[in-house]
């Protein structure tokens, strides 16, 4: 029996390691106040710093959602997608940041890897 959508979930891990990948050296720029981000930049909910941690912690558990949905298992399909939504809604919530049409493109990617996870496993009909 075949599955649907198996190169989509091939896709969704590589996405998800570069999101993650992203996210750590961003979060980690955003500890070390690096001048990556501006400093007229109001956040709603947060400083840079907290920010920054958040968006580490959330890198993490991207990068082990993609390295585990490489090896095929459903921990990082659940997984993907719980990141693949906190990186959505975290995209939407940096809108008003420096960088909005940065953080439009991250949604879009979200939820593609969230349409990508969610599709595979179905059987495929003839």
């Amino acid at each position: 029996m075949r599955v649907r959508g198996a190169a989509r979930a091939v896709f969704a891990a590589v996405l998800l390691l570069v999101a993650g990948t992203l996210n750590i050296i961003y979060g980690i720029a955003g500890i070390g106040n690096a001048n990556f981000y501006e400093h007229h930049t109001q956040y709603v909910f947060s400083n840079v710093k907290t920010w920054g941690w958040i968006t580490l912690i959330l890198g993490i558990i991207q990068l082990t959602a993609g390295f585990s949905l490489f090896g095929g298992r459903t921990f990082g399909r659940v997984i993907g997608i719980t990141a693949a939504s906190i990186g959505a809604i975290g995209a939407l919530l940096g809108i008003g940041g420096a960088f909005p049409f940065w953080s439009l493109g991250v949604f879009a990617l979200c939820v593609i890897v969230i349409h990508g996870l969610i599709v595979y496993g179905e059987p495929e009909t003839a």
